[in-house]
């Protein structure tokens, strides 16, 4: 009878680490999306260049940057694209 109780203690213990990691998981994934469909949005509607910059571009850094980061890493691109340091 005990084995059994800690059988279902440990299946409940791994269906609930199993469901934090799927909720940062994506968590994670959706913010990778975000981050890169703003990039491409920034990109497309040229709007680094109404203030004089050049286009952030898609190079393996800015989109490593934009994945890992989502909207905070773009906008942190931004700013140092506007500051006139490049990545």
């Amino acid at each position: 009878m005990t084995s059994l109780l800690v059988a279902l203690i440990l299946i409940v213990i791994i269906i609930v680490i199993v469901w934090f990691l799927i909720k940062r998981l994506t968590a994670l994934i959706v913010n990778a999306v975000l981050g890169l469909l703003l990039l491409v949005l920034i990109n497309f509607l040229h709007l680094m260049q109404l203030i004089g910059k050049p286009d952030l571009g898609y190079d393996i850094a800015t989109l490593l940057i934009c994945t890992l980061g989502g909207v905070p890493g773009v906008l942190v691109l931004m700013l140092l694209s506007i500051l006139g340091i490049t990545v």
